[in-house]
């Protein structure tokens, strides 16, 4: 657990440097370290079926909150329609941007938490909206002190003079569903004390409600919608209904560092139990800075784009390999500290990845990159993006259509926006429909590349990405990627070096690539039963190396004796391919070398235990014999059978054909 200072919810921290905030000097009372452990209470849980009973004999309630917010909607609209008309757009453009965050503000938490994620949309949203935007993130009306001493006093059973310190006079910060102030504890920690807003549950219930109810409406009655919607709504309140929990969030802390928190320039909050409830949570302070915020962190020396890389590289391990991830990660929940670290914070939305759902979307970025549309189509299915019995004929052709544009010349030039931009059509044509866990990743990765443009417009995730899932495809022993392995290196029965030699060279980005357990890995499944068909190809392919290899040493001995002598020398050709095929196995040998971790004294001292293998003396028994038959077929055809076109150098192995890979 770490224990460095840090806040929830908060923004710029460190703007109370410049703003100045009065502390309100608390009575003390005897001070204490004891820290109670995260209590076990039932979190919040959100009950569709129970919230529409109530609110089924409620209809004036229910009308009244729905025309309400179509009423500011439609108002909204028609003042942006009339700017259009009358050639104003430009010029209002900063007072309708600033009339969208009252009205988001005035509707409550739940369109909060939409104009969040709009808020980190540079290439979506003009300018001067994203400014306005930027403030429903920490900028919003706090409610009345009194309120808050009275809910800390109810959830902590004291009041605030009896647990703090210190606590500032006025909240720091304000967000969507609580407000945050600046305290320090008896034993002198400084801590960030956040206090549930009131009346929270009544108002994101209904809202939820009547957003369900409009789901269920589109999802019945517009043809065009095959996603389930309902499902995305439910998602989407389950996870709000998990945050208004603040012991929940305490909980989702604690899980978080522990996964995460030992990852290179990222650290995680403490949560104090003691002082911690439903309503009232107490976490270590961060003095920190927003991403978004280039010039401060400039001037502090802090590099953001390194910060957004560390940021991409955590969240793929949340995804991808844990699956526990951070579903609201917008600017005010990632700050740079002061010694150029990155702090998450606000850990109340929260989800979960299933482990099939994280191999098959690593399955997806290999068959995305390896131009394999067929594999995509299936893994779409996996996914459940599809269902099992979709014809995928069409599917398929539509998808490299997609994506062959998609990609351009380079897997480096793919974003999200552009899959989605790419992917809309397609799937407005055919029967795809997103699943709810889906919605919470895309807005995880959305939010995050939308900061990651801010800072760097050029920015692609994918190219980011793509060294740690190199790393994962070289290391993982699970079936579900070893068969991706070997859809990515294999092809019509062919062995692809290039695609190696490129996996080689990304996975050496990836921090924590172990080059000693990816040769472990490769050589317990080369000698597994299911690493028969490679031992084949491996066989085949040591031969026509040490053959070409023998070949070249001769004809260079030969030329050399021959230009001694001055006599001249027919030399038999090698092959193209078989000079390329020992050209790439050079190279691959000079990244292993290159690699860091790699131990030439390790492999060295595994030499004999592989030499023991019954795999490996039956190899070189097969190797052996393949090399004499290359010889005498070679004698054979030099002596007897030198005007004769017969192809002696590529003696068939009946033996060598790829399983299928699925």
């Amino acid at each position: 657990m770490q224990t460095k200072t840090a806040s929830p919810n908060l923004s710029e921290q460190n703007t109370l440097a410049t703003v100045t905030v009065e502390s309100q000097l608390l009575p003390t009372v005897e001070a204490t370290t004891e820290y109670l452990p995260a209590p076990e209470s039932d979190a919040l849980r959100y009950d569709p079926v129970a919230i529409a009973e109530y609110y089924k004999n409620r209809p004036v309630q229910v009308w009244g909150r729905a025309l309400g917010i179509v009423r500011r909607f439609a108002s909204f609209g028609l003042g942006i329609l009339w700017d259009q008309k009358t050639g104003q757009t430009v010029k209002n453009q900063p007072k309708r941007a600033e009339q969208i965050r009252q009205l988001l503000t005035e509707l409550g938490p739940a369109f909060i938490k939409v104009g969040q994620a709009l808020s980190t949309r540079p290439d979506l949203v003009p300018p001067s909206y994203l400014e306005e935007l930027t403030k429903l993130q920490d900028q919003l009306p706090p409610f009345p002190n009194q309120l808050a001493y009275q809910f800390i006093e109810e959830e902590l059973g004291a009041p605030p003079q009896e647990i703090y310190a210190e606590l500032t006079a006025m909240p720091v910060a304000a967000a969507s569903l609580g407000q945050v102030y600046k305290g320090k504890l008896k034993t002198g920690e400084t801590v960030a004390v956040k206090v549930q807003r009131p009346g929270l549950a009544e108002s994101i219930t209904l809202d939820v409600y009547i957003l369900r109810k409009l789901s269920a409406w589109v999802q019945n009655n517009v043809k065009q919608v095959r996603s389930n919607l309902v499902e995305i709504t439910d998602e989407f309140a389950a996870r709000i209904f998990e945050e208004m929990d603040y012991s929940q969030e305490g909980r989702n802390a604690e899980r978080f560092a522990e996964l995460y928190g030992h990852l290179k320039d990222i650290y995680v909050p403490q949560i104090y139990w003691q002082y911690t409830n439903t309503r009232v949570l107490t976490m270590e302070w961060i003095n920190g800075t927003k991403l978004t915020n280039i010039e401060a962190l400039r001037q502090q020396g802090i590099d953001a784009a390194y910060l957004i890389e560390v940021g991409v590289q955590c969240s793929l391990r949340q995804l991808l390999e844990h699956g526990f991830f951070h579903a609201d990660p917008h600017p005010g929940n990632l700050l740079a500290t002061t010694d150029g670290q990155l702090a998450y914070l606000d850990f109340g939305m929260m989800s979960q990845v299933k482990p099939y759902q994280r191999y098959g979307l690593i399955e997806a970025v290999v068959h995305l990159v390896n131009r394999d549309f067929e594999g995509l189509a299936r893994d779409y299915v996996s996914l459940e993006f599809l269902t099992p019995d979709t014809d995928l004929t069409p599917i398929i052709p539509a998808l490299a259509g997609v994506f062959n544009n998609a990609l351009g010349a380079s897997v480096a030039e793919l974003n999200f926006k552009s899959i989605t931009d790419q992917l809309s059509e397609v799937m407005y044509e055919y029967p795809f429909r997103v699943p709810a866990y889906y919605a919470l990743i895309i807005r995880s990765l959305v939010t995050l590349e939308g900061i990651a443009i801010n800072v760097d417009p050029n920015f692609k995730v994918l190219s980011k990405a793509y060294p740690y899932v190199a790393k994962r495809l070289l290391t993982d022993p699970s079936p579900e990627l070893r068969a991706s392995l070997r859809d990515l290196l294999f092809k019509e029965g062919s062995f692809r070096w290039n695609r190696l030699e490129n996996l080689l060279k990304n996975a050496q980005s990836s921090d924590d690539y172990d080059i000693s357990q990816a040769l472990n890995q490769a050589l317990e499944f080369l000698f597994s039963e299911r690493g028969d068909f490679i031992r084949d190809y491996l066989v085949d392919e040591i031969v026509k190396s040490v053959d070409t290899l023998s070949r070249q040493s001769l004809q260079n001995a030969t030329a050399v004796v021959s230009e001694w002598f001055g006599l001249h020398v027919e030399q038999p050709a090698v092959s193209v391919a078989d000079q390329q095929k020992l050209e790439n196995i050079k190279r691959i040998i000079a990244i292993l070398q290159e690699t860091r971790g790699f131990d030439p004294l390790k492999v060295a001292t595994a030499i004999p235990q592989l030499i023991a293998k019954p795999e490996t003396q039956k190899m070189g028994q097969q190797i052996a014999g393949r090399l004499a038959q290359r010889l005498v077929a070679r004698f054979i055809r030099d002596v007897f059978l030198k005007n004769e076109p017969v192809d002696v150098y590529e003696p068939v192995n009946p033996a060598l054909s790829l399983p299928a890979s699925r």
